[in-house]
């Protein structure tokens, strides 16, 4: 790496903050061009695969989208083997879940995409099983990256403070060649690139101020009249009230219901079933008055959309790139977050490794910005039209509006046309680009198709001979 960048000649130590599972993947792929790398780590790391307080949202539903898994398999072979032999469910759309959105069923036809919906904590104890047995990789747990150190020119290394250690024990550098922020959602970079002297990156922000509760059940004979495997009841502007029901390893499902700002969902468990009864159906309440629940209600209310223009000019530092939820954090209802870390680490990869280029820090954060981007226009795209919508990106463009138009034709067909469902559900899982939207098929039955008949009661079974 070049040397502003400081990765392809003479890279010997890249440290990474934070061991979530896009910090894993990026010291994953940065293993191959420097001499070690170190993940740096404010929480110590589980043994078996249990929740973390460094990841506030760990016992709510993650799923695995079809981008997410190819860019998976591509960083660590074998690591989708790994998930469906821990007993990480798949699930496919539409053929496997009862949807609903805007008034209408889904058809469940058969599956055009699939995901896996294993919890957090069993994914993110495979990957860092897989990255932590690299000799080149180690971690430095219990210890919180306090500062940056160098200059505006160039960072130099990681000012760690071990947690714990009270005032007596004074911070100390970790130096490094190259740094990473994968610290998150509540990434203090931009503090810290002020206090040496850079620029920090100017915030985009979309905040409708969801919130939602999950429980974790047993489904006893919640499904016995039928042969699905989820709920997905989806909010829009007009129904502001979302539900969703998915198998994880163990034979048990998560639940998780969300409401709007003034409307959160309660953190008591005989009130959080209450809470169902305002979905436009009464599916999933029925659904959990038949299963047993098997822990407390875990609430979240974190949920803005916040990107963070590295990529843009500005005085910055060589040698300091941001990846994962500290570039780019979308609402985590569209369940994009895990899938768009393992696509930005073969970014990553692929941007340090292009011989055509030399890979400076502005170029290669650009291509993590670049992979980050059709998440943040799904997420972001739905969320500034819900109600209540705040935040420096949260007006709607006069030149949004035809292309507004043209996905509310998409979302009117997608539940009975095959068609024009298999390409939304394709770019919404992340395996093809928005551009497939205006396929040549796909524009023909957006534009001149008529909006197909779908079922008038919720599909509690799958199509047979469906077309």
């Amino acid at each position: 790496m070049a040397d502003q960048l400081g990765t392809r000649r003479g890279t010997r130590h890249a440290v990474v903050i934070g061991g979530s599972i896009a910090g894993l993947l990026a010291a994953r792929v940065l293993a191959e061009h420097a001499e070690r790398v170190t993940i740096v780590e404010r929480d110590r790391f589980p043994v078996e695969p249990e929740p973390r307080a460094g990841v506030p949202q760990g016992r709510h539903l993650h799923v695995m989208l079809t981008g997410g898994q190819r860019a998976l398999e591509e960083l660590l072979p074998g690591i989708v083997g790994d998930l469906r032999e821990h007993g990480a469910p798949v699930v496919g759309m539409p053929e496997d879940i009862v949807q609903w959105q805007q008034g209408r069923w889904y058809r469940r036809t058969p599956a055009t995409v699939h995901f896996f919906t294993g919890t957090r904590p069993l994914v993110e104890h495979l990957v860092r099983r897989r990255v932590l047995a690299d000799p080149r990789i180690s971690a430095v747990e219990g210890t919180e990256a306090s500062g940056l150190a160098g200059d505006a020119t160039r960072v130099r290394g990681v000012v760690l403070r071990e947690r714990g250690a009270g005032r007596n024990k004074p911070p100390r550098v970790l130096e490094a060649d190259l740094v990473v922020d994968a610290s998150g959602r509540g990434s203090h970079a931009s503090e810290w690139l002020a206090a040496i002297g850079a620029e920090p990156p100017r915030e985009e922000v979309i905040d409708t101020g969801l919130a939602y509760a999950t429980r974790l059940y047993r489904p006893g004979r919640a499904q016995d009249d039928g042969d699905f495997k989820g709920h997905y009841l989806i909010p829009n502007p007009e129904q502001t009230y979302g539900g969703v029901v998915l198998p994880v390893e163990g034979g048990r499902y998560l639940v998780t219901l969300s409401g709007l700002r003034g409307e959160e969902p309660p953190t008591d468990g005989d009130a959080f079933e209450k809470y169902a009864e305002r979905l436009p159906h009464p599916v999933l309440r029925d659904w959990l008055a038949k299963a047993e629940p098997e822990s407390a209600v875990h609430g979240f209310r974190a949920s803005s959309n916040v990107r963070r223009r590295y990529d843009r000019p500005g005085l910055r530092p060589a040698g300091f790139l941001a990846t994962g939820d500290a570039l780019c954090t979308f609402n985590p209802v569209y369940g994009q977050g895990m899938s768009v870390a393992a696509i930005s680490a073969v970014a990553l990869r692929d941007a340090l490794a292009d011989p055509r280029r030399t890979p400076t820090t502005r170029r290669v954060q650009r291509a993590l910005f670049a992979a980050s981007r059709q998440a943040w226009d799904i997420s972001a795209g739905a969320d500034k039209n819900m109600p209540g919508a705040e935040g420096s990106a949260a007006r709607t463009r006069p030149a949004d509006r035809p292309v507004a138009w043209y996905l509310k034709r998409i979302q009117d067909r997608a539940p009975g046309d095959p068609v024009v469902g298999s390409a939304f559900r394709s770019a919404l899982a992340l395996s093809t680009p928005l551009t497939s939207l205006f396929a040549p098929p796909v524009l023909r039955a957006t534009l001149f198709g008529p909006v197909r008949g779908t079922p008038a009661a919720p599909p509690l079974h799958r199509e047979s001979g469906a077309e």
